[in-house]
């Protein structure tokens, strides 16, 4: 299946969206990993160049979580995809609820094509934001609660039966300087890799 044409048939085609232009086998997935945008060159982001900056920080966060992986596809042979919350390049600083909103009807469907979906990670607070939309439309309340992540990180939070990691935003290179919550991510990582691997 190719994520960005189902995608387009299921919401409908757009010219300014960026949407994963690859192909996976939905039923192996188990875990989704939300990033918080994606990059100004599409270039820069998970499915683009094997040197993309976006890659450049996620493999040493999966490396220090003791998963040996080198590019995109290690991580779909795993059983993990990942994806951006918000589909539009940031305009300004900050990433605007107009933003997160025009993109969710695709991140809702997105999250939808995985029937085997074990564990979701939300990594950074735009990504929470846009679940928490989510979760509020399908079950009246925030699944994720609005307290500071590291508050959160040893809390068993569920969704439609799939494990809810709230972490730390995975790119930007501010990640590799900020020790502790490089850490606390890898940590995230590792627990669910862990949880999808459970017998």
């Amino acid at each position: 299946m190719n994520i960005k044409s189902q995608l387009q048939q299921l919401c409908g085609d757009t010219e300014f969206l960026r949407l994963n232009d690859v192909y996976i086998e939905p039923e192996k997935i188990q875990a989704i990993m939300i990033n918080e945008i994606v990059p100004i060159d599409s270039d820069n982001d998970f499915y683009g160049k094997p040197d993309s900056a976006y890659m450049s920080t996620t493999i040493p966060l999966f490396r220090k979580a003791g998963i040996e992986v080198n590019n995109i596809q290690d991580i779909l042979n795993l059983g993990i995809y990942i994806t951006n919350a918000v589909k539009t390049p940031k305009s300004e600083y900050a990433v605007s609820k107009d933003s997160i909103e025009e993109s969710l009807p695709y991140l809702e469907k997105e999250l939808e094509l995985f029937t085997n979906l074990k564990v979701v990670m939300l990594m950074g607070d735009v990504a929470k934001k846009a679940f928490n939309l989510i979760s509020k439309k399908a079950t009246g309340k925030n699944a994720v609660p609005g307290i500071s992540t590291y508050k959160l990180r040893n809390t068993e939070i569920l969704h439609k039966g799939w494990r809810i990691l709230p972490s730390y935003i995975m790119t930007g290179q501010n990640i590799l300087i900020e020790k502790s919550k490089f850490k606390m991510a890898s940590e995230d990582i590792a627990l669910m890799y862990e949880l999808i691997n459970k017998a």
